[in-house]
């Protein structure tokens, strides 16, 4: 077992190579192309002894990924952003297949207007399709969770793709020491990927087809998957208890820090939520009973967990770095969902959105969605949704507009 200094893209590299993967499908897109460089030398270099083919896009990547997994090949690829929406229809298509392999998304803002820095709106565009999503917050999980990704994927039980999903830019390109398993171990832990009843073989031809379906069998197929998806809650707990076992770390369908006796609760997902612990430990220090609960499965929704977790709390905050336009925040509508009608539920539960194309969430804010919970409770209204801005930031757009306003009436042209 060693120590390296590695970038989220690299610990997701190092998964793959750890869970010997056999083919990787790729096309390059910022911030993720270095996930592929990464493998691309290993395989170059004899180090990994896996098939990579680059394709014409992330349709293709998606579909020849889906294909592998089905001739009982264990798949690794990766995509972000505007490649994860393009492959989306592949998306839907490879959970059908109940083709089992392992795609790592480095979210990023979706255009227009165009960003390459982070938020959750691409990951978010894929919670229907039937693949599984797991979501990171520091490199060392960017790698575990891609081995427990992979037991995940096969498990048979559960025979779907996973989508592991880190942040991008503040995680996908931030080094933190990380400790790398050993080879065999993982090996051990992730197995031997065993396709059942599907194989490839020159000298034992068969077929796969794809039915066309009426409505009634195909509201079977489709209610199958959902159950597959729902199965991955234990079956998650199950792989994760025996990753603690063999190597010491444990992960759970979602995170509790601090938050068993807390009053007030920070809840969010990926790489910002470190931020909120910073925020929960210095909240502490001046008194405040408050903590964090931050999901690592988002699909499925970890909802039995959720309940618990904020069971007699007194008031939460939901932060989420997405926003569905007309709706609001995704995250809350979907934990606000499980909450309705439960006695033990919080009675105060306010929507924040922030961190959108990668701005930040700072100290200062974490501490005034303290103070606007506080005095929810004490009023016993729920505070209205809001964004996470400044008026400093209001200032600076609307210079920005009128900069613009005047180009456009000098006779320029602005897209």
């Amino acid at each position: 077992m060693t120590h390296k200094l590695l970038t989220g893209n690299a610990a997701a590299a190092w998964a793959a190579r750890l869970a010997g993967a056999e083919y990787v499908p790729a096309f390059p897109i910022t911030p993720q192309t270095e996930i592929i460089e990464t493998l691309s030398r290993w395989i170059d270099a004899g180090e990994m002894d896996c098939k990579m083919t680059m394709l014409e896009s992330e349709h293709s990547m998606v579909s020849a990924a889906g294909a592998a997994a089905a001739t009982g090949v264990r798949v690794f690829t990766a995509t972000s952003s505007q490649g994860l929406l393009y492959a989306i229809e592949m998306l839907y298509t490879v959970a059908g297949w109940r083709a089992p392999f392992v795609m790592v998304n480095v979210s990023r803002g979706i255009a227009s207007p165009i960003t390459l820095e982070p938020d959750h709106n691409d990951i978010l565009a894929a919670r229907d399709c039937g693949i599984l999503q797991i979501h990171c917050s520091t490199c060392q999980e960017a790698l575990d969770l891609g081995l427990i990704a992979y037991k995940l994927a096969e498990h048979e039980r559960v025979r779907l793709p996973v989508i592991v999903n880190q942040d991008g830019f503040y995680l996908s390109f931030t080094r933190e020491p990380v400790e790398l398993p050993d080879h065999e171990k993982c090996r051990e832990f992730v197995g031997v990927f065993d396709a059942e009843n599907v194989c490839f073989k020159a000298g034992e031809p068969q077929s796969h087809g794809i039915a066309v379906f009426g409505g009634a069998p195909y509201s079977y197929f489709r209610y199958e998957t959902h159950l597959a998806v729902m199965e991955a809650v234990s079956v998650f707990d199950e792989i994760t208890e025996q990753f603690a076992n063999i190597f010491g770390r444990k992960y759970e369908a979602i995170e509790n820090y601090r938050a068993d006796d807390a009053e007030f609760v920070f809840v969010m997902m990926g790489c910002y939520a470190t931020k909120a612990k910073d925020a929960v430990d210095r909240l502490r220090e001046a008194g405040w009973k408050i903590g964090l609960v931050r999901p690592m499965l988002f699909r499925p929704f970890p909802a039995a967990c959720f309940r618990k977790s904020l069971a007699g709390k007194k008031a939460v905050a939901v932060i989420d770095q997405n926003i569905s336009m007309g709706k609001g925040g995704v995250l809350f509508a979907e934990l606000t969902s499980e909450l309705y009608g439960r006695s033990d539920a919080p009675p105060i539960v306010a929507s924040f959105i922030g961190g959108l194309g990668g701005r930040d969430i700072s100290q200062e804010e974490f501490f005034e969605i303290a103070e606007r919970l506080k005095k929810g409770v004490d009023e016993n209204c729920a505070p209205p949704p809001r964004l996470l801005y400044t008026q400093k930031e209001l200032r600076e757009v609307r210079q920005l507009q009128a900069i613009a306003h005047a180009e456009l009436q000098s006779g320029g042209q602005m897209l």
